[in-house]
């Protein structure tokens, strides 16, 4: 235990922050009248903490001579003490100012694969720039996956493809995609600039299974009978850069988020369905949003939304 420790402990509840640095200025000028001028405040109220402090500490920190101060032993021991705790303290509230403002931290992201294929890539690029020193972890998973790790709290963000926030789950903000049908270039359809639903109507279809996201899955056949029909599926890839593919080797068409037109095959084409799109909802824990998730979420916003 330090010396300023044992001598404080007893009368800790009588010694404060802004008496240790004034206590500091008067040691660092040996004089009273300077340090009031450095401290911006009159002499006399200075002089008069001094002397409270050196009440509490029970011993006397200056040696007072006429046009002369200088620091008495105790004086020496409590300035090297002082000046590391005023310092420690310093830090600690710029730490605590910085964690305030998302600078530091940990900030675990979930993402569906498709939509790596949308700005976010840009998002988390600029994030890790200016918040350098914040531990980012980037998880890349279903869209039920995502869902059920935000709410077990392993994750802070998770953005989830036709899932709007709910009970545990608190939508921040959501954006929306085109859906494009994705076709073998040889395909009789692939001529038309653009097509509706119904000409996929008699068509093997390529789709992703049910269970990695329930929402977006039944969002898509339901358009489907909207227009008349259910989809025949004949194959599942549980990646869409799989399902473009599984398209391109002639095995059936699909539906996806305009996003994956990135994915250039030379064998397959990409129509537009005008009118039909998909929702992305950016998603946090119901009031358990930190202040790097919120900074990441005003990136995200400010790209995507």
């Amino acid at each position: 235990m330090s010396n300023i420790q044992y001598m404080m402990n007893p009368y800790e509840d009588h010694i404060d922050l802004r008496q240790l640095r004034y206590f500091v200025a008067v040691a660092e000028e040996l004089h009273f009248g300077r340090a009031a001028q450095r401290l911006g405040m009159a002499q006399p109220p200075l002089t008069q903490q001094i002397q409270k402090l050196e009440a509490a500490l029970g011993c006397r920190v200056f040696s007072r001579q006429p046009r002369n101060t200088s620091l008495t032993e105790a004086g020496v021991v409590l300035l090297e003490e002082a000046r590391r705790i005023l310092n420690e303290v310093g830090e600690a509230i710029e730490r605590a100012r910085r964690a305030g403002r998302g600078e530091t931290g940990h900030l675990a992201v979930g993402v569906p694969p498709s939509v790596m294929l949308s700005a976010l890539p840009s998002v988390i690029r600029s994030f890790r720039r200016r918040y350098s020193e914040v531990r980012f972890t980037l998880r890349e998973l279903s869209t039920s996956a995502i869902a059920e790790e935000l709410g077990k709290g392993t994750l802070d963000v998770g953005f989830l493809r036709e899932t709007e926030g709910s009970g545990l789950l608190t939508a921040e903000f959501a954006y929306r995609e085109a859906l494009v049908a994705v076709l073998p270039a040889a395909h009789p359809l692939a001529a038309r600039p653009r097509l509706a639903l119904r000409h996929l109507a008699a068509e093997p279809f390529v789709l992703f299974p049910r269970r990695l996201g329930e929402a977006f899955y039944s969002k898509l056949t339901s358009l489907c009978v909207a227009a008349g029909f259910t989809p025949r599926v004949v194959q599942e890839a549980t990646q869409w850069q799989s399902v473009v593919t599984f398209v391109e080797t002639g095995m059936g068409v699909s539906i996806a988020p305009a996003c994956v037109t990135r994915f250039r095959w030379k064998e397959v084409v990409y129509r537009p369905l005008p009118g039909l799109s998909t929702t992305v909802t950016a998603c946090c824990q119901t009031g358990k949003k930190s202040a790097a998730a919120d900074a990441f979420l005003r990136l995200a916003r400010a790209k995507m939304a």
